[in-house]
């Protein structure tokens, strides 16, 4: 107590502090808050218990990216399809046929790309490496998840050899996804002269001028080479995404290889983070006048993230969805949607659309897991069909639309994907990678089971609550 007395004016200041930070939180949450919802959650929760709610706030409430636009103006992003137009590289049928998802990209669909769908691990980092290993003048290589294991030390003994030999290599990682990853590692590479970067290097957690970064992440897998190939999809970096994991056994995921114009669009993107996470630009150089066009498919590469003026990702997927008219197929590991995401569903359900949700069986985060039961839930109730992919651990993001467009990249069907992190997905509308899209999901379903309309009756009460708890969750999942 005699503390206590001594202390007091101290114990006010703070005091006074807390209930100041409250007050200002509570502002800027009325003057940008997206939802009634979330606004009165954080409001109430700011006025009964202004700690810790005010810090809590910083991280998951405040979202400032002024910075970020700053950058993406610099980087002359709003030129983009008038340039791509002017070299014709512009695919007008595609880009007027889906006017929405070219709006978000701020890029038409861009033609002359070759597509190839690599199907899990091996597939994809034989496919990466062979790439690094032809590079000739800069290799960009970005995770959200870079781990010291087996294929993570192959990764750096392929860009190590490529840096010696006078390749510029630049790799950025995600400081939250890859905060395992040794100092030794970065600085082998750097030894080597690579330029390494975690994408909040430049910008700490406690900033004084903007919000703390962690609940913001960069969850983009990038790799380009030379500006003329590119690699984006769902894998990591670490050995369970070649299905070397005990615990996990097999490792369902899916990634492409572009090559054509649309590399350089990928490149674009890396260079928008680097500039950002650095404060310079990467080695991508201005294209001339013309760029090679080893093949003859539409590619749409479409950036998405927290920086973004309206919520471009839920309006992108929204879109997709509410133009099905035959099928939609839609497999992502984590399914904890918004409302504009489940009503777009049940309005596709009701027009008879042949709708499949496929989703893993077994759970690396517990809490999403849970989250993902209660929505998908909601949907059987509804007679939209979920299934559960039982060979090993599922995690691709891909979406299919009729045979008109489908869609690979790093977006899980979840509020932090579509609102939270920076992410990326290549829309393709060439009938040669749809047809080998619908091949791909047709054998995954083969390898799941469907979820029966009576699930409800057969989970136990204590399974359902903790699935409805995980699920008022959903906003930060």
């Amino acid at each position: 107590m005699g503390f206590l007395l001594a202390n007091l004016h101290i114990i006010a200041l703070a005091t006074l502090a807390i209930y100041g930070l409250a007050f200002v939180c509570a502002v800027r949450e009325v003057l940008h808050g997206r939802t009634s919802q979330g606004s009165i959650a954080w409001l109430l929760s700011l006025l009964f218990f202004p700690f810790p709610t005010g810090f809590l706030y910083l991280v998951f409430g405040w979202k400032r990216f002024d910075d970020y636009i700053a950058v993406q103006t610099h980087s002359g992003r709003g030129k983009r399809a008038a340039r791509a137009r002017a070299m014709q590289l512009s695919d007008e049928d595609a880009s007027a046929s889906w006017p929405v998802l070219t709006r978000v990209a701020e890029l038409p669909f861009l033609i002359g790309n070759r597509v190839d769908l690599l199907v899990d691990g091996e597939a994809t980092f034989a496919s990466i490496l062979a790439g690094i290993a032809e590079s000739r003048h800069y290799v960009l290589v970005q995770f959200f998840i870079v781990r010291d294991d087996e294929i993570g030390r192959q990764l750096a003994d392929a860009l190590i050899e490529r840096a010696k030999a006078g390749v510029e290599v630049f790799f950025l990682y995600d400081d939250v996804g890859s905060k395992a990853l040794p100092k030794a590692y970065v600085r082998r590479l750097t030894d080597a002269g690579i330029r390494v970067s975690g994408f909040n290097q430049r910008h700490k957690l406690l900033r004084m001028t903007g919000p703390m970064r962690l609940n913001y992440r960069n969850h983009r897998k990038i790799v380009v080479v030379d500006g003329l190939t590119a690699w984006v999809g769902g894998h990591n970096v670490g050995d369970e995404y070649l299905g070397r994991s005990r615990e996990f056994g097999h490792w369902r995921d899916t990634h492409v290889r572009v090559e054509g114009p649309a590399a350089l669009g990928c490149a674009l993107v890396f260079n928008e983070d680097w500039q950002w996470a650095t404060g310079e630009s990467s080695a991508i150089r201005p294209p001339g006048d013309t760029l090679p066009k080893p093949g003859n498919e539409a590619v749409l590469v479409m950036p998405t993230g927290p920086a973004d003026l309206l919520e471009d990702c839920a309006i992108a997927f929204t879109e997709a969805i509410s133009r099905a008219r035959k099928r939609l197929w839609i497999v992502s590991p984590y399914f904890v949607p918004g409302a504009d995401v489940q009503t777009a569903l049940f309005a596709a359900a009701l027009r008879g659309v042949d709708i499949r949700i496929l989703l893993p069986e077994k759970a690396d985060h517990r809490l999403v897991w849970l989250a993902s039961y209660a929505h998908a839930d909601d949907l059987v109730a509804h007679g939209i069909q979920v299934l559960r992919y039982k060979s090993g651990f599922l995690h691709q993001k891909v979406v299919l639309v009729d045979d008109e467009i489908a869609s690979v990249g790093t977006v899980n069907f979840d509020n932090r994907s579509f609102r939270i992190n920076f992410e990326i997905t290549l829309w393709f509308t060439h009938p040669r990678t749809i047809a080998a899209i619908a091949k791909m999901l047709e054998a995954d379903f083969e390898n799941s089971v469907p979820t029966p309309a009576d699930v409800l009756l057969t989970r136990s009460y204590a399974f359902r609550f903790l699935a409805q708890a995980a699920r008022l969750f959903s906003p930060i999942l």
